[in-house]
């Protein structure tokens, strides 16, 4: 059932939007060699406490197969796709990059964004995953406007970053988001123009391409959460949260462009 959103509920979905993007933004000062990925989970913590709100992923179990998630934040690294539990035992190295999800629920609304940062000086290859998956969500975002549909976001991500010689995961997508995190419709990274749902006013949708540099396979690990590529090749993930308007998307989750 799609959910289209008031101007009240949207106000509140730009709040917690809002400390998503803090969060992310907050995490670029953190993030260098030698941090855990706890750490970056603390960061989380901290804001979310601050403003009162919850933590959309602790806790959340989406099948009686997977135990509950156990941060605020995914952190995933390097070959690893989505899911990665915060570890305290897990430190950053130099040249890694490192994707980050970020859900806050707030005044019963949820905001979820992703980024991928790079940990010191990356390689000429790895700069060039996170600056396509980067444009690839820009592209979605632009093509999410009244009267087009969800394959149009798709199709947007897919084909530039084909052009790129890059893949794109296909077993996970975006999705709309509000009163619950995870909402319809669904929003593949990969589609057909004009195929699909057609995007309406007040839509509200988590658009998050999940790029990588090798073959377009993944497989996920023994805890049944972390999700990486299944042939070792790095990947990157960005997200941001959308409503549709009447003058184009609008962005909840303004975490600042890398």
């Amino acid at each position: 059932m799609l959910r289209l959103k008031t101007s009240d509920e949207l106000k509140k979905m730009r709040e917690a939007g809002g400390v998503v993007a803090d969060i992310l933004n907050a995490l670029r000062d953190v993030v260098r060699a030698g941090v855990t990925t706890a750490e970056l989970d603390d960061v989380a913590n901290h804001y979310i406490r601050q403003c009162g709100g919850k933590a959309s992923f602790k806790g959340y179990r989406p099948s009686r197969e997977q135990t509950p998630f156990p941060g605020a934040v995914c952190v995933s690294i390097n070959e690893e796709v989505v899911h990665g539990f915060p570890s305290k035992t897990r430190f950053l190295e130099d040249g890694d990059i490192v994707s980050v999800d970020v859900g806050v629920f707030l005044n019963g609304y949820h905001g979820d964004a992703a980024c991928t940062y790079p940990v010191g000086a990356i390689s000429p290859e790895r700069a060039k995953l996170l600056s396509v998956t980067e444009e690839s969500l820009s592209r979605a975002i632009a093509a999410a406007v009244l009267g087009n549909t969800v394959g149009d976001i798709g199709y947007a991500v897919e084909s530039y970053v084909k052009s790129q010689g890059m893949g794109v995961v296909r077993d996970y997508t975006g999705h709309g988001v509000g009163r619950s995190l995870h909402e319809a419709p669904q929003v593949p990274n990969f589609g057909k123009p004009k195929d699909g749902v057609t995007l309406l006013r007040g839509m509200t949708l988590a658009i998050e391409p999940m790029v990588m540099t090798g073959e377009e396979a993944i497989k996920v690990g023994a805890d049944n959460w972390l999700v990486v590529t299944a042939d070792g090749s790095d990947a990157a993930h960005f997200e941001r949260s959308v409503v549709i308007t009447d003058d184009g998307p609008e962005i909840l989750t303004p975490w600042v462009s890398l």
